[in-house]
Parts: C-alpha cells; sequence; structure tokens
C-alpha cells in the first residue's frame, strides 16, 4: 500500500495522482490535506513517514508547493529515505541505488503528465540490492 499525502500547493496534483492509482489498482492511503486552504507541510510529511515506518504502508508520496520543504520534513525522520524528483531518471536512479520509500513532488513545479511518469517509475523500480548501494544506506542510517 502505498501511502500518500500534501500539503495545500500539492492537493490539484496529489488528487491527478490518486486518479491514476485508482485507474491501476494500486491501493493507497490519503493522509490529507483535504483542500487548498493553507496548512503545514510537516504534519503530512510526518503522517506518512509513520505509516511507513509502523509498516502500514510499503511506500509514500509526497506533495508540496516545490517538493523541497515537505521532503526536508521527511528526512528528519530517522529510516525514511524521501527523493525529490523532477524527472523519470531520478526516480528510477533514487529506487534502484538509494532504496527511497519515500517520492516528493512539487504540486507547482511539474504538471500531471509528467508527475504520473514519475510515480510509475518510483514504483515499479526496485532496488538493486548491490552491496555498495546497500553499504552507503547504511552509512546513512548510522
Amino acid at each position: 500500500m502505498i501511502a500518500i499525502g500534501c500539503d495545500h500547493g500539492g492537493f490539484e496534483l496529489k488528487k491527478e495522482i490518486e486518479k491514476y492509482l485508482d485507474q491501476k489498482g494500486i491501493e493507497y492511503k490519503d493522509f490529507g490535506c483535504d483542500s487548498t486552504a493553507s496548512v503545514d507541510y510537516p504534519v503530512y510529511a510526518k503522517k506518512v513517514s509513520h505509516a511507513i515506518l509502523d509498516g502500514e504502508c510499503e511506500q509514500g508520496i509526497l506533495i508540496c508547493g516545490t517538493g523541497i520543504g515537505i521532503s526536508i520534513a521527511a528526512n528528519k525522520i530517522p529510516g525514511i529515505r524521501a527523493a525529490l524528483c523532477t524527472d523519470c531518471f531520478c526516480a528510477q536512479a533514487t529506487r534502484e541505488h538509494n532504496n527511497a520509500n519515500v517520492l516528493a513532488l512539487g504540486g507547482r513545479v511539474l504538471g500531471a503528465g509528467l508527475a504520473i511518469k514519475i510515480v510509475e517509475t518510483f514504483l515499479e523500480t526496485p532496488f538493486s540490492n548491490e552491496e555498495r548501494h546497500q553499504r552507503r544506506i547504511d552509512q546513512i542510517e548510522g
């Protein structure tokens, strides 16, 4: 299951991504927000991150206006590896090399079409399990 959350700047893009997930039959849990009314992005970064760490969800998608603030907030939580991606190459590389468990996107930066391709790449790309990449992740976590 995918955890998804956003602030007001990511609300519209979140709705588009949820349509895509529905069409593909991919289960997700929406942790908010529920409108374009101003909210604080760290609240949603924490909700999605804790759903992953608690085992309720396997991966997460976080969206704010740029993707920057919400990714910073998520990365403050031990065990979360949130990657702000602006293209499919970054989404593929962060899954293969960093085993990122959260994808961050900018709702005011990306169009829905590209964002959905990035989501698809992120969700379909497995971690490489190469020793050098795991060693580096261990260094981050330790």
